[in-house]
């Protein structure tokens, strides 16, 4: 369990990021503060995309529990996944579109479908263009 870490996980991120550069998509910050804490924010779209780990986050395809604590383990895993799923709802009750990526969809394989899902969903949603004061 040692090898597998909760906070940081900038291999998956940086993937990620290198993907948002290889399309050439613009406007994305990380670290913003936002209910949630998105580990990407396309604020002009309202867009806030989370890459979630296929260990903690409960992933249908690749989450597993260990055997040793079972118990602590579900519970921790189901809290991470009810909390996701409050995030989500918060921040869409704010207008916002919430995007979860899976860890495993950064895989060579699975970028073209992501890529496809991204650009869709800035594409929907048209900037918003704040004044500043």
């Amino acid at each position: 369990m040692a090898a597998i870490r909760s906070r940081g996980n900038e291999s998956t991120e940086i993937r990620f990021a290198r993907l948002l550069r290889a399309l050439g998509l613009t406007g994305w910050r990380r670290n913003q503060p936002l209910f949630g804490r998105p580990d990407f924010v396309f604020r002009a779209h309202r867009v806030a995309v989370f890459v979630d780990g296929c260990f903690w986050h409960g992933c249908p395809l690749h989450g597993t529990v260990p055997e040793q604590n079972a118990r602590f383990w579900r519970n921790k895993l189901r809290a991470n996944k009810e909390r996701d799923r409050l995030v989500d709802k918060t921040l869409r009750l704010g207008d916002w579109v919430v995007l979860r990526v899976w860890e495993h969809e950064l895989r060579k394989s699975g970028t073209g479908k992501l890529a496809r899902r991204l650009t869709l969903a800035l594409r929907k949603r048209k900037p918003v263009h704040r004044l500043r004061r």
